[in-house]
């Protein structure tokens, strides 16, 4: 392969699109999780040809979709090395990375000292502070927020601080500034949190709506990652989406903020058309952020549908020494208990139109077998972490 080695590597992350619990989900309370599996069950079989011919179902029966005979693309399923199932730790392990110490989350809410601090520096009160959805918590405290002023703070399963805000009461620049100070506040010790995040909304009463002004302030990678290596190779690494915000810039040439899964493909298509040679990267949120959390196996394998549909506008644009890897960082099964992620392996599809067919990769034991093989294509300093599978895509 080192002499055929690609000259981009588009990376899809279908973020949360599980495919089947982990070994060791059971110690996650994640036993029984399988996103992809209970989504197509509860539809009655999804529908989504075109994944379906790179070998989604070849890797395990989705109902639905047919095995591909022959695949199109390589195919292969991968189990998480790291402590977590969150964005941050998967994203992480994919470019290289190996995360033991999880993120702190907070199932019943901030600590009143970590509130408090907040209000005195900010200069204004903090309501709910309580795990929550962020379109519930609108309805439930949008009005008094209004009405008062008051930060909305809330969290997640995730490892996160959202502060909520009306861009009418709280200004943008405002809104950004004291998630700035937020960051500040939980970089480190009993306080520390993977992200903090901005979500800026409109709208009246029983009619608010997030709005695209949304804006995450990341903790840096641990480590360097691949990214890291291909900037300073002076590759190109372009990220589409969330992406910059997760390894906060590291590693990155250009960024490029998206709205939705339909809008992130359309940038995804464009970045594709472009003259580049490196990585582009992209993360579709929608699938864990709409659907998953939300507990709605309807709407998230709409979703699945829709992006399959998009699939072959990305590939009929790819060159014949690109290379495209479809995969996903967690689980986020949508009918099991809580709305929490789930500890899954996730799907794994690498797709050139150098390809006359594809086949099964050996099972991989980390995510970071991504990031391995990427460095090993663009022959720069390899990860700690991974194993590179170019040679088996023959």
């Amino acid at each position: 392969m080192k002499n055929d080695r690609f000259n981009r590597i588009h990376l899809i992350v279908l973020d949360s699109v599980g495919i089947g619990e982990a070994p060791d989900a059971a110690q996650f309370g994640d036993e029984g999780a399988d996103t992809l599996g209970h989504i197509a069950e509860r539809m009655g079989g999804l529908n989504m040809p075109n994944i379906g011919s790179l070998g989604l179902s070849n890797i395990r029966e989705i109902k639905g979709i047919a095995k591909a005979l022959p695949p199109r693309a390589f195919y292969t399923k991968m189990q998480e090395a790291s402590t977590g199932k969150d964005t941050m730790t998967g994203h992480w392990e994919i470019m290289g990375l190996n995360i033991q110490a999880p993120f702190q989350v907070f199932p019943d809410g901030f600590p009143k000292s970590l509130i408090r601090e907040l209000e005195q520096r900010t200069g204004r009160k903090v309501i709910g502070n309580k795990p929550a959805s962020g379109t519930e918590i609108l309805d439930e405290l949008g009005k008094e927020h209004v009405e008062t002023g008051a930060l909305i703070v809330y969290t997640s399963a995730d490892s996160v601080l959202q502060i909520a805000a009306h861009e009418e009461i709280v200004p943008i620049d405002e809104l950004y500034r004291i998630c700035k100070t937020a960051r500040e506040m939980t970089k480190t010790g009993d306080y520390m949190v993977g992200r903090v995040i901005a979500r800026p909304f409109i709208g009246e009463p029983g009619k608010f709506e997030r709005t695209a002004n949304r804006h995450d302030y990341a903790l840096k990678p641990f480590g360097r990652t691949v990214m890291n290596e291909l900037k300073d190779a002076n590759f190109d690494v372009i990220a589409v989406g969330k992406i910059a915000d997760i390894y906060d810039g590291e590693g990155v040439t250009e960024a490029i903020r998206t709205k939705s899964n339909m809008d992130g493909m359309d940038t995804f298509i464009d970045v594709a058309k472009k003259d580049f040679n490196g990585l582009s990267f992209i993360n579709l949120v929608d699938f864990d952020a709409l659907y998953g959390h939300r507990r709605d196996p309807e709407g998230y394998g709409k979703a699945l549908e829709e992006f399959d549909a998009r699939l072959p506008e990305l590939m009929d644009v790819l060159q014949e020494d690109d290379l495209l890897i479809i995969t996903a960082d967690h689980g986020n099964d949508p009918v099991h208990t809580g709305t929490d992620h789930t500890r899954e392996y996730v799907p794994l599809l690498v797709y050139s139109k150098k390809f006359s067919k594809g086949n099964e990769l050996a099972l991989r034991t980390t995510f970071a077998d991504i990031g391995a093989s990427i460095a090993d294509n663009f022959n720069v300093e390899m990860p700690e972490y991974g194993k590179s599978f170019m040679e088996e895509l023959r």
